[in-house]
Protein backbone atom coordinates (compact mmCIF):
# COMPACT_ATOMS: atom_id res chain seq x y z
CA UNK A 1 0.00 0.00 0.00
CA UNK A 2 1.49 3.34 -0.50
CA UNK A 3 2.80 5.57 2.08
CA UNK A 4 0.04 8.18 2.38
CA UNK A 5 -2.54 5.03 2.41
CA UNK A 6 -1.10 3.63 5.61
CA UNK A 7 -1.09 6.99 7.35
CA UNK A 8 -4.23 7.81 6.82
CA UNK A 9 -5.60 3.97 7.81
CA UNK A 10 -3.10 4.13 10.81
CA UNK A 11 -4.72 7.32 11.73
CA UNK A 12 -8.53 7.05 10.94
CA UNK A 13 -9.07 4.75 14.31
CA UNK A 14 -7.40 7.84 16.30
CA UNK A 15 -9.31 10.88 14.79
CA UNK A 16 -11.91 11.29 17.44
CA UNK A 17 -9.00 11.29 20.26
CA UNK A 18 -8.06 14.84 19.01
CA UNK A 19 -4.97 16.45 16.49
CA UNK A 20 -2.07 15.01 18.64
CA UNK A 21 -3.13 11.44 18.75
CA UNK A 22 -4.34 11.13 15.24
CA UNK A 23 -1.00 12.77 14.14
CA UNK A 24 0.87 10.55 16.39
CA UNK A 25 -1.41 7.26 14.36
CA UNK A 26 -0.59 8.66 11.51
CA UNK A 27 2.67 8.96 11.89
CA UNK A 28 3.25 5.51 13.35
CA UNK A 29 1.20 4.18 10.16
CA UNK A 30 3.79 5.67 8.00
CA UNK A 31 6.79 4.55 10.07
CA UNK A 32 7.48 1.37 8.63
CA UNK A 33 8.61 2.59 5.29
CA UNK A 34 9.72 5.58 6.19
CA UNK A 35 12.31 3.89 8.35
CA UNK A 36 13.21 1.87 6.21
CA UNK A 37 12.69 3.50 2.18
CA UNK A 38 13.04 6.99 3.59
CA UNK A 39 16.47 6.68 4.12
CA UNK A 40 17.01 5.72 0.65
CA UNK A 41 15.09 8.64 -0.49
CA UNK A 42 17.01 11.58 1.66
CA UNK A 43 20.10 9.81 0.69
CA UNK A 44 19.67 10.15 -2.76
CA UNK A 45 18.02 13.47 -3.62
CA UNK A 46 18.53 13.28 -7.27
CA UNK A 47 16.62 10.00 -7.50
CA UNK A 48 14.00 11.40 -5.74
CA UNK A 49 13.59 14.53 -7.93
CA UNK A 50 13.60 12.37 -10.87
CA UNK A 51 10.91 10.51 -9.75
CA UNK A 52 8.95 13.55 -8.36
CA UNK A 53 8.95 15.15 -11.74
CA UNK A 54 7.95 12.46 -13.21
CA UNK A 55 11.32 11.20 -15.08
CA UNK A 56 11.67 8.02 -13.46
CA UNK A 57 8.11 5.79 -12.88
CA UNK A 58 7.95 2.53 -10.86
CA UNK A 59 9.99 1.01 -8.15
CA UNK A 60 13.77 1.25 -8.13
CA UNK A 61 16.03 -2.00 -9.41
CA UNK A 62 16.51 -3.90 -6.39
CA UNK A 63 20.30 -4.20 -7.42
CA UNK A 64 20.21 -0.46 -6.82
CA UNK A 65 19.38 -0.73 -3.24
CA UNK A 66 21.64 -0.30 -0.16
CA UNK A 67 21.64 -3.69 1.68
CA UNK A 68 20.57 -1.59 4.96
CA UNK A 69 17.49 -0.96 3.31
CA UNK A 70 16.53 -4.82 3.36
CA UNK A 71 17.65 -4.89 6.88
CA UNK A 72 15.58 -2.05 8.21
CA UNK A 73 12.47 -3.49 5.71
CA UNK A 74 12.59 -6.54 7.28
CA UNK A 75 12.68 -5.27 11.36
CA UNK A 76 10.19 -2.67 10.62
CA UNK A 77 7.79 -5.00 8.50
CA UNK A 78 7.90 -7.76 11.25
CA UNK A 79 4.98 -8.30 12.92
CA UNK A 80 7.31 -10.37 15.82
CA UNK A 81 9.40 -7.43 16.46
CA UNK A 82 6.85 -5.34 16.05
CA UNK A 83 4.81 -7.27 19.17
CA UNK A 84 8.14 -7.15 21.07
CA UNK A 85 8.08 -3.82 21.15
CA UNK A 86 4.43 -2.86 21.77
CA UNK A 87 4.84 -5.80 25.09
CA UNK A 88 8.13 -3.55 26.18
CA UNK A 89 5.83 -0.17 25.62
CA UNK A 90 3.45 -1.74 27.92
CA UNK A 91 5.42 -3.23 30.38
CA UNK A 92 7.20 -0.32 30.26
CA UNK A 93 4.28 2.99 30.50
CA UNK A 94 1.87 0.08 32.72
CA UNK A 95 -1.02 0.37 29.69
CA UNK A 96 -1.40 -0.59 26.32
CA UNK A 97 0.03 1.81 23.54
CA UNK A 98 -3.22 1.58 21.41
CA UNK A 99 -1.17 4.42 18.86
CA UNK A 100 1.28 1.99 18.28
CA UNK A 101 -1.70 -0.65 16.60
CA UNK A 102 -1.16 1.58 13.26
CA UNK A 103 2.13 0.51 12.84
CA UNK A 104 0.80 -3.23 13.32
CA UNK A 105 -1.56 -2.39 10.70
CA UNK A 106 0.60 -1.15 8.18
CA UNK A 107 1.98 -4.81 8.40
CA UNK A 108 -0.85 -6.79 8.16
CA UNK A 109 -1.93 -4.16 5.16
CA UNK A 110 1.32 -4.70 3.30
CA UNK A 111 0.69 -8.77 3.77
CA UNK A 112 -1.65 -9.24 1.16
CA UNK A 113 -1.23 -6.38 -0.88
CA UNK A 114 2.80 -6.71 -1.86
CA UNK A 115 3.81 -9.57 -4.31
CA UNK A 116 6.65 -12.10 -3.22
CA UNK A 117 8.90 -10.87 -6.02
CA UNK A 118 9.54 -7.42 -4.99
CA UNK A 119 9.54 -6.60 -0.87
CA UNK A 120 7.59 -9.60 0.19
CA UNK A 121 6.63 -8.68 3.35
CA UNK A 122 8.59 -10.36 6.40
CA UNK A 123 5.81 -10.33 9.12
CA UNK A 124 7.52 -13.51 10.63
CA UNK A 125 10.67 -11.78 11.14
CA UNK A 126 13.60 -13.17 11.89
CA UNK A 127 11.74 -16.70 11.36
CA UNK A 128 11.02 -18.35 8.36
CA UNK A 129 7.72 -16.41 6.85
CA UNK A 130 5.69 -18.15 4.54
CA UNK A 131 5.20 -14.93 1.49
CA UNK A 132 2.14 -14.19 0.24
CA UNK A 133 1.71 -13.78 -3.40
CA UNK A 134 -0.31 -10.54 -2.96
CA UNK A 135 -2.47 -7.75 -5.12
CA UNK A 136 -0.28 -5.14 -6.29
CA UNK A 137 -1.51 -1.58 -4.36
CA UNK A 138 -0.02 -0.10 -7.66
CA UNK A 139 -3.12 -1.34 -9.74
CA UNK A 140 -5.43 1.39 -10.82
CA UNK A 141 -8.76 -0.52 -9.41
CA UNK A 142 -6.84 -1.15 -6.30
CA UNK A 143 -5.52 3.06 -5.62
CA UNK A 144 -9.44 3.29 -6.49
CA UNK A 145 -10.71 0.90 -3.90
CA UNK A 146 -8.37 1.47 -1.36
CA UNK A 147 -8.96 5.54 -1.44
CA UNK A 148 -12.99 5.23 -1.93
CA UNK A 149 -12.67 3.11 1.73
CA UNK A 150 -10.56 5.58 2.92
CA UNK A 151 -13.08 8.12 2.16
CA UNK A 152 -15.77 6.31 3.88
CA UNK A 153 -14.46 5.13 6.71
CA UNK A 154 -13.41 9.02 7.38
CA UNK A 155 -17.17 10.84 6.45
CA UNK A 156 -18.19 8.19 9.25
CA UNK A 157 -15.46 9.05 11.12
CA UNK A 158 -16.54 12.62 10.87
CA UNK A 159 -19.89 12.18 10.87
CA UNK A 160 -19.94 10.15 14.56
CA UNK A 161 -17.85 12.14 16.06
CA UNK A 162 -20.07 15.32 14.90
CA UNK A 163 -23.15 13.63 16.24
CA UNK A 164 -21.07 12.77 19.23
CA UNK A 165 -20.16 16.12 20.19
CA UNK A 166 -24.18 17.58 19.71
CA UNK A 167 -25.68 15.12 21.76
CA UNK A 168 -22.48 15.67 24.31
CA UNK A 169 -23.55 19.81 24.35
CA UNK A 170 -27.53 19.59 24.28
Amino acid sequence: MDILAHGLWGGVGFYSYGKKRFAAAFLLGMAPDLLSFGLFHVTRPGWLKLRLLGQISGPPPLSTLPSYLFQAYNLTHSLAVWALFFGLLWIVSRRPPWVWLAWGLHIVCDIPTHSSSYFPTPYLWPFPTPFVEGVPWTAPWFMMANYTALLAVYVGTFLYVRKRNLVKSS
